[in-house]
């Protein structure tokens, strides 16, 4: 009866949900999505190749950035791909261990890229608070045992949760409201007690989504405390001006992401194309935005960037 059920297990199936209602008009819906699966993975890749050839570019700033750039290609590359086999080939079907493993890559980027804001956050604290240090303190080593510190625990706290789903029997009708495999969605179409899972991945939430968050806001608390004590007010306002770009990425990134929370937790109030909407910005925004502010924002890139087409 155990191998049964076993073998209905590992056949069978998890359904994914485009925009309900819309599907008359899925090629069309499809086209933005291309658009931005392209501008991500080529605006990515283009400062990701820009701060490797240039030596200018080897501070720790642009370091950060580099880690940042690589962690949004590869939500784009876990994300997108089926979300466009959705809409251009209606392609819904996703088996229980893709769906595993693809949640596992998307929580374990999602938490690193939340880590890299905070390394960002603590990097331009450094540079505004204590300027003097700054190159004393954030050494090449040392930048590389943080960030690979933060991938390890990004790692680790996702690695339990494809196995705790795999214990559990799927009896439902295993539609999905997202066009991807997340946690929170998954083990709603459990007809097992999801207690441990749902504690579990409120911890691990809390403890590095929201501690990173909390850390980024006395980062910024300090910041603001310097700057607003500097008596010049042009150089005051330059001082704010370096962490522009970095602000514009945490909003992007964090304030989906809470709204995403929140549609989960409460999500039977909650409108399922909210949902859906929220789903898409969280995961796909950050990867198309991210590289095009800081292409902007920051003259010492834009210029590499420009004299590397120009020539």
């Amino acid at each position: 009866m155990s191998a049964v059920n076993d073998t209905n297990l590992n056949s069978a199936v998890f359904f994914l949900t485009g925009i309900p209602g819309q599907e008359d008009v899925y090629l069309w819906i499809s086209i933005p999505f291309c658009f931005m699966y392209v501008i991500s993975i080529a605006g990515n890749s283009v400062i990701l190749f820009i701060i490797k050839t240039d030596q200018s570019l080897h501070e720790p700033m642009y370091i950060f950035l580099s880690m940042l750039a690589i962690t949004d290609l590869g939500l784009s590359i876990v994300t997108i791909p089926t979300i466009l086999g959705i809409y251009l080939f209606k392609s819904r079907e996703i088996s229980f261990d893709a769906c595993f493993a693809q949640l596992f890559f998307i929580h374990s980027l999602a938490k690193f890229e939340s880590s890299i804001l905070l390394l960002m956050a603590f990097d331009r604290f450094i540079a505004i608070c204590n300027p003097l240090r700054y190159a004393a303190i954030l050494t090449p080593p040392r930048i590389a045992k943080m960030g690979l510190a933060f991938m390890l625990r990004g790692v680790v706290v996702i690695f339990p949760l494809p196995f705790l789903l795999k214990r559990f029997r799927y009896c439902r009708d295993n539609v999905l409201s997202h066009s991807y495999c997340v946690h929170q969605e998954v083990m709603r179409m459990a007809c097992s007690d999801i207690t441990v899972n749902y504690i579990y991945g409120l911890c691990t939430t809390l403890l590095t989504v929201g501690l990173d968050s909390l850390l980024i806001f006395l980062s910024y608390a300090m910041i603001l405390k310097t700057v607003l004590s500097i008596a010049s007010h042009t150089e005051c306002l330059r001082a704010l001006n370096t962490c522009v770009s970095h602000l514009c990425a945490v909003l992007v990134f964090y304030t989906p992401d809470i709204g995403l929370a929140v549609t989960h937790r409460f999500g039977n109030s909650s409108s399922h194309l909210l949902q859906t909407v929220l789903g898409y910005v969280y995961l796909l925004v950050p990867p198309l935005i991210n590289p095009i502010v800081y292409s902007v924002k920051s003259k010492h890139l834009r210029e590499r960037i420009i004299r590397a087409f120009v020539k």
